[in-house]
């Protein structure tokens, strides 16, 4: 579904992406994992087409993300802090999005409801707090259906209540053949959600694997440790 050939980018002197190969197949789960800096975002930008790599290509759906855009109708962002018109309201946010995207023929609005954000449209999205602002952002990427979804952090400030029903939502769609690619600091939520690891350190891709294999080459049962490993291992050979 979403190939990433040879791609590496750099921004100005500081190399981001270093000569990056990974296929991301529909219905997996990916947690993409790497410490800050590690070229994480930067990667996501890049299969969002918002980064231009320098070199190396990118297909989604066997379509270059270079001067097309039609891709992205597949895709379902979440990112990491949602920036919106803070005088709009979250109904009129929703009726916007809705109108550029039309010609969809499917609209989701479980975690509307789930969130209970059905109960709060008249507020305008200033007045909101983080917490609220993820619901409302994760809500947006799951609205129309995508084939894929791309979740940067998305448990990260929400109530307990709330990161159950985004969990909920994410292995639900998961049985549907999706492809989802997350991004967590909370390892154990990675855990949880995905079978498939991607470990970035340093813009280098690191591993590559399944979940269960890593675990397997580390002796270690719980996500967070076997992650701990593998960094500790990349430090010794960079120092050596």
């Amino acid at each position: 579904m979403i190939s990433v050939t040879n791609v590496s980018k750099r921004f100005g002197s500081l190399e981001v992406l270093k000569t990056i190969n990974a296929n991301f197949e529909l219905g997996r789960s990916y947690a993409l994992i790497g410490p800050n800096g590690s070229g994480k975002t930067t990667l996501i930008k890049c299969i969002l087409g918002m980064v231009m790599a320098d070199e190396g290509s990118i297909e989604v759906d066997g379509e270059s993300v270079l001067d097309h855009w039609s891709y992205r109708s597949k895709i379902g962002y979440m990112p990491q802090i949602g920036r919106y018109p803070d005088n709009m309201t979250i109904g009129q946010l929703f009726s916007m999005i809705k109108d550029l995207r039309s010609d969809s023929k499917v609209v989701d609005e479980e975690l509307i409801e789930g969130f209970e954000l059905d109960k709060m449209m008249d507020k305008r999205m200033h007045t909101l707090s983080g917490g609220t602002r993820q619901k409302v952002s994760a809500a947006l990427a799951f609205l129309f259906d995508p084939k894929v979804l791309i979740l940067d952090e998305p448990t990260a400030g929400l109530d307990p209540l709330a990161v159950e029903v985004i969990k909920d939502k994410i292995l639900k769609e998961m049985e549907r053949d999706k492809l989802f690619i997350i991004t967590s600091h909370i390892l154990s939520d990675l855990d949880e959600l995905s079978s498939y690891a991607l470990y970035l350190d340093n813009g280098s891709l690191i591993y590559n694997d399944s979940i269960a294999l890593l675990k397997e080459e580390t002796g270690e049962i719980r996500l967070g440790k076997a992650i701990a490993t593998i960094m500790k291992r990349n430090r010794k050979k960079i120092k050596a």
